[in-house]
């Protein structure tokens, strides 16, 4: 059972006689309030339509791009291979700052 929350923030929203008849009916079945249904209904709806944006989704060709690329990668070229060392030597002369600075 979830724990029970102190709630301190309202939502208001404006609904036709129609919608309001029916968020009654829905509720009574559950046994819940209109408010608890429509929070409660809200809430998963939410939920799942951050979990859909999150997910990245891939066609089939694209799939198979991205597997294609882990499983056989292009080798390391001469331009980063050089990228590599510069960065290397950069890393390396701060930290050898870095340590004369905690001495």
């Amino acid at each position: 059972m979830e724990k029970m929350e102190r709630k301190h923030q309202r939502f208001n929203a404006r609904l036709t006689e129609e919608q309001k008849r029916l968020f009654e009916r829905a509720s009574a079945l559950y046994g819940q309030s209109v408010s608890q249904f429509v929070m409660s209904s809200a809430q998963r709806a939410a939920e799942q339509a951050i979990r859909e944006h999150e997910v990245i989704r891939l066609s089939e060709r694209d799939s198979r791009a991205v597997m294609e690329a882990l499983l056989h990668p292009t080798p390391v070229g001469p331009a980063l291979r050089k990228a590599a060392e510069r960065y290397r030597a950069l890393v390396r002369d701060t930290n050898d700052i870095s340590e004369g600075e905690s001495e």
